[in-house]
């Protein structure tokens, strides 16, 4: 096999192994913790989304693509690449808006009080499940097109204005389908991304400027937990600029070439991907509640690790 192929195989494997991984461990967690508890926090609720939109992403993308580049062919047919295309694409989008979201969210959680944000505070568990279901027929309606688009790779040549995923491709069969598809896609991730930097602003504007008050509500209110989860999601939102900054940058770059090489193609889908693997890592690192229940989880493991190590003895 060549070092390249081997490279970019190991590379995906990798990628695929630790983001399936995290964000697991994150839904089980969280599935534990609905079980133990009445009620999930509305950061905790876009948190379990998250994991489960990035699992999705993962195993509709980073799998097919990981075992493209090992040597497998003929993963899917038509209808195959229809469905998983679409997944993938949902799943993308859900990715950014929940980190969106998770962004808004949290600037309002925190916000100082006032009389529309005192009315607004009480209302967000109610709101949650109603935006996740307007986000979820938003980004299938913005992505109804990509099944129209997605085929089973074809002997030959790879026609004109066709992105080549190994084991699909997006064939928008003139400039203009796939000029509008960029512009339509970019544009919604765009302004979700545009909105979620403004609120993560608004958010470090606020613990800048007090400071001094977050430690006295700490003290008396346990306002610290809202300044750990602020922070834990400006880290997200950093985390997923920085790699939207460099998906887009690839993506702008195809849109103005008619044949996009393979090569190309995976590096945009390697670093669209990245923070769908890392970011489970920075929920888990950075919330208590997760900590606590694989540390429980661990702990009742190890007793019959050593019992069993007893009886061997």
């Amino acid at each position: 096999m060549d070092l390249c192929v081997t490279i970019k195989g190991v590379s995906f494997l990798l990628q695929t192994g630790v983001g399936i991984l995290g964000n697991t461990v994150v839904l089980l967690a969280y599935a534990h913790l609905m079980y133990t508890e009445p009620k999930l926090l509305p950061v905790d609720m876009i948190l379990c989304h998250l994991a489960f939109a990035n699992l999705m992403l993962l195993l509709t993308r980073c799998v097919p693509q990981t075992m493209t580049a090992f040597g497998m062919s003929d993963l899917l047919n038509d209808p195959g690449c229809k469905v998983v295309i679409y997944a993938y694409r949902i799943g993308r989008a859900l990715s950014v808006c929940i980190t969106c979201m998770l962004s808004v969210f949290q600037a309002v959680t925190i916000a100082p009080a006032g009389p529309r944000v005192s009315k607004l505070k009480p209302a967000l568990p109610s709101l949650v499940l109603p935006t996740f279901a307007g986000l979820w027929l938003l980004n299938m309606a913005i992505c109804i097109a990509a099944p129209f688009f997605s085929m089973a790779p074809r002997n030959g040549t790879v026609p004109a204005f066709t992105l080549n995923l190994g084991f699909c491709h997006v064939d928008f069969r003139d400039n203009l389908s796939y000029i509008i598809n960029g512009v339509a896609v970019s544009g919604r991730d765009f302004a979700f991304v545009a909105l979620m930097v403004g609120s993560s602003g608004y958010i470090l504007l606020l613990l800048h400027r007090h400071s001094r008050k977050v430690r006295g509500i700490r003290r008396s209110q346990g306002g610290g937990a809202e300044t750990r989860a602020a922070k834990t999601v400006i880290t997200l939102v950093v985390l997923y600029v920085v790699f939207f900054g460099i998906d887009n940058i690839i993506w702008i770059y195809m849109l103005t070439v008619a044949k996009v090489s393979p090569v190309v193609a995976d590096m945009r889908v390697f670093f669209s991907s990245s923070y769908a693997s890392l970011s489970p890592y920075f929920i888990i690192s950075s919330n208590k509640k997760i900590k606590a229940k694989i540390v429980c989880a661990a702990e009742q493991d190890q007793p019959s690790v050593d019992n069993q190590e007893s009886r061997d003895k």
